[in-house]
Order: structure tokens, then sequence, then C-alpha cells
């Protein structure tokens, strides 16, 4: 080629240099071979084609010369040095290893929750829900760990509720950090990202056990069955997302409980129990069965002055007193008909629920009285010390009545609105709730509501102590401070002794240099 055209030869290296940043860029930011991409590639080869095109000489000195050899040296040496490292990454990746270097392996998993990933029957994906202000890098640590340890059989993705609503509604996903497990056609909720939880949600995925609720029915309660606001339709989809089937039982009809019973939900009932059903609950707890039982105050149900069976029952048999009395609560926006409950007990089926309130609409009292052998109570939700239970029903239904905590009749704050008993002996459980309302569609997400009824009915058929974890002990170190004069000679040696040391040093160095020269 002629020399006229030499001049144009940096052309097709600046071509090629542009084009390959360009390439690189898109490479990085799009991470796929595409058409954009290719072109950029197709301009390096060409750009340097026109180069050695137009300047042939320079390109066989570079490649002939001294330089090229010495080129060649280093080159060699770079791609065989990147070659290791491409090794290594690629065996690394392959073959991923954590190690826990703390003391008490505060990072590694229980031996049960590795059991359970080994036994997964098939793949399980998780889907956290976690909106942007939400702290998520201890749930994403804790299900990296379950993703390791899983061989494969565990993935998870994190979800923005507010960027995809219809994804939480679809999963019921009322509480921000929740996770759903999902494994084919079955999925479990779990609302607090604990290796507890997980280890639970994930036994009680792959369990075949079926838990089965019922409600009662034939004295107006809330029932699953129906819509709306007053119905408990949220309850019972939320339960069935956790593989419980949930049915409707009347005793008055069928004279029995099922054989499959787990646990008996009596909701809100406009009309006092008979005794003979009062008796098939009694039979049916004594067998090791579980009663949740929800009664709204008297004003707001047909009782009058009808005897309540129900009520006798838990109290003379459970220890438990539903009072005769309306929930008044100062710290609510409508004092007259919603008790805030903002007090949790000692149970598991409240200790996640550790800054929430409950809201419970037209609530009555719920205490537990004097020690019974074998029973272990726990009042579960109670009221700030602004409310009392009100024992002036007649006072209430007045409009222009003005009512004032009396002591030594009323109830006053805190004020108990549900408790839980456990029997020890054959393990029967009672959940009982001083309203009915604040489980139905119109308030199941409001606060913790939802999640309150929820971890009853777990407690209740056994399903929070499904698996116990190995518990780790937290190593506690404390710093000893050194005594005085350690101190003052360490201070010394650090601020005085060793800068001191450098700059006579570097002084004698200078008066050498100085004589000599």
């Amino acid at each position: 080629m002629g020399t006229k055209y030499r001049r144009f030869a940096s052309i097709g290296l600046y071509l090629s240099l542009i084009a390959a940043v360009v390439a690189l860029s898109l490479y990085f930011i799009q991470r796929e071979w595409n058409l954009p991409l290719q072109i950029s590639a197709g301009l390096v080869v060409i750009g340097l084609a026109i180069f050695a095109v137009l300047d042939p000489d320079r390109v066989r000195t570079a490649l002939t010369g001294r330089q090229a050899r010495y080129g060649s040296n280093a080159l060699v040496l770079s791609v065989a040095f990147i070659g290791i490292l491409a090794v290594v990454n690629y065996l690394v990746y392959q073959n991923p290893k954590r190690w826990d270097l703390t003391e008490d392996k505060q990072y590694t998993l229980a031996q049960e929750t590795i059991s359970t990933l080994e036994t997964l029957p098939q793949q399980v994906q998780a889907a956290a829900f976690f909106t942007a202000d939400f702290p998520s890098d201890q749930a994403k640590t804790l299900l990296d760990q379950y993703k390791i340890q899983s061989d494969g059989k565990f993935d998870y993705r994190f979800v923005d509720p507010v960027q995809d609503p219809l994804a939480a509604q679809q999963a019921n996903v009322t509480r921000n950090g929740s996770v759903v497990l999902i494994m084919g056609d079955r999925q479990q909720l779990v609302t607090s990202v604990t290796e507890q939880e997980l280890t639970g949600g994930l036994v009680r995925l792959i369990s075949t056990e079926e838990n089965t609720v019922y409600f009662l029915t034939g004295h107006g309660e809330f029932s699953p069955e129906d819509t709306g606001d007053q119905s408990y339709s949220s309850l019972k989809q939320t339960l069935e997302h956790k593989n419980y089937a949930v049915k409707t039982l009347n005793l008055l009809a069928n004279n029995a409980v099922p054989d499959d019973a787990k646990v008996i939900v009596v909701a809100g009932p406009r009309q006092p129990l008979s005794s003979a059903e009062v008796d098939l609950l009694t039979q049916f707890a004594q067998g090791g069965g579980s009663l949740i039982v929800m009664e709204e105050p008297n004003p707001v149900t047909d009782f009058g002055d009808q005897s309540d069976p129900l009520q006798a029952y838990l109290k003379d048999t459970w220890g438990i007193t539903l009072g005769n009395d309306m929930v008044i609560d100062l710290s609510s926006s409508q004092a007259s008909v919603v008790a805030v409950g903002s007090q949790f007990g000692n149970n598991k089926i409240v200790q996640d629920l550790a800054g929430y309130v409950t809201i419970m609409p037209t609530a009555r009292s719920v205490s537990a009285g004097e020690a019974i052998t074998g029973l272990s109570p726990s009042v579960l939700v109670s009221t700030s010390q602004q409310a009392w239970a009100e024992t002036d029903l007649q006072a209430l239904q007045s409009q222009d009545a003005q009512v004032q905590p009396d002591q030594g009749t009323d109830i006053l704050g805190p004020v108990p609105l549900a408790v839980a008993v456990q029997n020890m002996d054959n393990n029967g459980r009672v959940v009982v709730f001083g309203d009915a309302d604040f489980a139905t569609d119109a308030y199941f997400t409001a606060y913790g509501n939802g999640d309150l009824v929820v971890n009853s009915i777990d407690w209740a058929t056994e399903q929070e102590e499904l698996i116990n974890l190995t518990p780790k002990d937290t190593t506690q170190r404390f710093l000893v401070p050194p005594q005085r004069l350690t101190m003052n000679l360490l201070l010394f040696g650090s601020v005085i002794l060793l800068p001191g040391l450098i700059l006579v040093s570097g002084v004698g160095v200078w008066i050498q240099r100085r004589r000599r020269g």
C-alpha cells in the first residue's frame, strides 16, 4: 500500500479501541451476546485489519523485532497467569465452601436444619416479601446458608410487595418480612425469618400429615365459608396456604366430633351452646384435642339472661374467666368500641408480635384465675393502662351516659384480652379471646390481628414445636482494662518513644550526609 495512505492507518487503531470500549461496556451492562455487542466486536477486527493493510511495515516490525520478543514473553506470562486465575475461580465456583470462624458457630445451621434440607423430596422455592425500606440483610444471609446446604434443592428470590402487589396477594402475604415456601402445589407461609421458623416451615411443607381445623356452626358464629367483611374467609385462605384443612362442624346435627379434628374453633356465637355440645367438646379436650374460643360481650350477642355452659366449662375446668363487661380504651380513637392490645405475654403465640398491636372491637376481659393443678396458663394480650373493663353494661347502652372506671368494680388496665392454657397431662390446649370481630375479613389484615389468630391455631395443633433446634451458646467476652501504669507505658511508647526514635534516626542520617558532602 502506498505511503500516501499510511497516515490513515492510525484511524483503524482508534476505531478498534473505541469499538473495544463499547463492546466491554455492553457486555458488563447487558451480560448477553446480542447484536450490538457482535457489531462492536466486528468493528474491533475491522479496525485492526485496516491498520494492517494501510501500514504493513509497522505490523511486520512489531511481530519480528526485539520488542516483539520481549512483548511475546510478557504476553505468554500474562496469559498463563490469567489462565491459572480462571481455573482456580472455576473450581471454587463449582465447589463452594464456607468456614464459620466464630468460636460458638453462630453462622452455622443446626444439625436438625441440615437433616431437613437433606430429606427434601423435591425442589423448594422461597419467595421473601420485603419492601425496599425493610431490613433484609439478615434474611438474605440465612437464606444463603439454606441454599448452600441444600445441594441444589433450595433456592430463593426477593419480592417487593409494593412493586408487585399481585404476587403478595396470590401468596396471601399481609406482613412485611414474610417468606412463602413453595414445593410443587404445596406452600407454607413463614412470618418470621429465623432458623427455627424456616426449618419448621420446611418440615410442615414436606409432612404428609393433614391437620384439620373445624369451625363450629349453628349458633350464629362467624363462618369461613361466607364472604365479605363479616366472614372468616381470609383466615380460611391463610390456613389453607399453611396446609390446614378447614371444615365446618354442626354438633347439634352430627352429635359427634370427627376423628380427624385437631382444633375446634368457636367463633363468636350469638346464642349459647347447649350442655350436650359442651359435653362433646369436653370429651374432645380430654382426649388431647384443642379449642379456640372467641366470645363477644353479652350486649352484642343474643344471650340475654340465658346461661352459658361453655363459659362455665372454661372457668371450672380451665380456670379461665370471661368477664361480664366491655373494655373501654382511651388510647383508641374509638374509645367506646375498640380495645388496643399493646402488651404481650410470654408465650410462643405472641413471641413474634413485639412492635405490633392488635385491635379488638367490642371486647370483653379474659382472665386466668387461680392456678389449677396440671394446667399451665399464660396471658397472651393485654391493653395499656389507659383502658378498663366496664361492668355497668346498661350505662354503656345509654347514648348520653358518661362512664368512668370504678375502683373495686371494674378491671383497671392493663386488661387481659386473651388467655392460653395447656393441660400438662394430656397436652390438651385452649385459647380464649374476649372478641371475635378481630379475626373477620374487616380486621384480619390490621396490625397483628391475623398473626395472632393464626399463631394461636399453630400453637393449638402443636405446630410451633414441630422441630426444636439445638441451641447455640453465645460466648461472651469482656475487656479487662489494664492498670494505670500499663496504660501510661503504652501511651509513652506509642506517642513519644517510637516517634522519637524515628526522628533521631532521621536527624542522624541527615548529619552523616551533610558531613560527606
